[in-house]
Order: C-alpha cells, then sequence, then structure tokens
C-alpha cells in the first residue's frame, strides 16, 4: 500500500491517485494540504447548503457534489496536474468536465466552509487558485463569525460581498435559485 509519506516532495495527480482512498489531501501547485475530518458544525452547514442546492437542480443539467469530490481546475487529459482540491460543495454545469475521478476544469459554483486548519488556506490560497482558474462564484462560508462571503468573478478579479445569517443570498451561475442563511447556520452551534 502507498502512502503520502512515500511520496516525492512535488505532487501531481497522478501521484494522488496512487494513494489509498482513507488519504484525504488536496496538492495545490504540487504542494501536499493533509485533510483532518471536518467538525459537526461544519458538516451541518454543508448539509444545509448541500440540499437546497440539489432541490434547485433537480432536472436540471447542472448538477450539485459535495465532499470528498475531486476538482482538477486546470483541465488537462492526463494526470499530470499539480492541483487537486476537495472542496466542501461544487456545482458543475458542463458535463464534458465531469470524469470518473470528479471535475476536470472549473466548476461553477465552489464553496468552501471555514475550519480553524483550512481558514487561511480558503481565504488565501485557494482564492487566488479559484480566481486564476475562472471559478465564476467561490463562495466562503465562516460558521464562527456566522457570515459568507460571495465573490463574482468580473474581468478576471473577484467582486466580494458580505452576507450575515439574516440574509438570503441569489446564487448568480444558478439564476432563480437563492439560499436563506437563516436556515444555514445551526441555532446552537
Amino acid at each position: 500500500m502507498s502512502t503520502a509519506a512515500d511520496e516525492p516532495i512535488f505532487y501531481t495527480c497522478a501521484d494522488v491517485y496512487r494513494w489509498d482512498e482513507d488519504v484525504r489531501a488536496e496538492i495545490i501547485e504540487g504542494e501536499l494540504y493533509m485533510m483532518a475530518p471536518p467538525d459537526r458544525v461544519h458538516q451541518d452547514i454543508s448539509r444545509e447548503l448541500f440540499m437546497p442546492l440539489c432541490n434547485f437542480l433537480k432536472g436540471k443539467p447542472c448538477k450539485a457534489y459535495a465532499a470528498p469530490f475531486g476538482v482538477r481546475p486546470f483541465p488537462k487529459a492526463d494526470l499530470s496536474d499539480d492541483t487537486l482540491v476537495e472542496p466542501d460543495i461544487v456545482v458543475v454545469c458542463d458535463p464534458s468536465q465531469l470524469d470518473k475521478r470528479g471535475c476536470n476544469g472549473a466548476p461553477n459554483l465552489v464553496i468552501e466552509i471555514l475550519s480553524p486548519s483550512t481558514s487561511r488556506k480558503d481565504r488565501k490560497t485557494k482564492f487566488r487558485l479559484y480566481q486564476k482558474a475562472g471559478v465564476p462564484e467561490y463562495w466562503i462560508v465562516d460558521p464562527e463569525s456566522r457570515v459568507v462571503q460571495v465573490h463574482i468573478l468580473n474581468n478576471g478579479n473577484y467582486i466580494t460581498t458580505v452576507y450575515d445569517e439574516t440574509d438570503e443570498v441569489k446564487v448568480s451561475v444558478l439564476p432563480g435559485c437563492a439560499i436563506n442563511l437563516k436556515e444555514v447556520f445551526p441555532a446552537n452551534s
């Protein structure tokens, strides 16, 4: 059995796919980021975001996926990519981007739910990554402050709007879809 510790310092998707399935890791520009299991509040928030997206998309061409779901944001036909991430939730509207391993290309929507161990990576590293890859809409959900930062790509740069737990957020890439944040953030977290 191969593990992450047996591999080289610069990683590609080919390396990751040789590891055991129980190894949770992302690689960004060849750098390895190990992933701990999310806590209960994180999972509650993920469910409350994922369910309305799935319900809205029923019968439509776009599909929503929850982690673990691999995203290779810079499309390649082989596994030489040096970036593979597992966002908490993605929506993919182009079926040609989907393959047996996940999404090969920039999803239409990416949602990351912060945890103490991922906050810096999600706010900085992944923000730049998703912007560079051309992800049209990127949400950063902060369970601590109970806010959602919605980043909409405009001429290659993100324009950010911040919503609090009392707001309803329209999903710009899914006209007609809105998420009520009162239902997302648990009352007793």
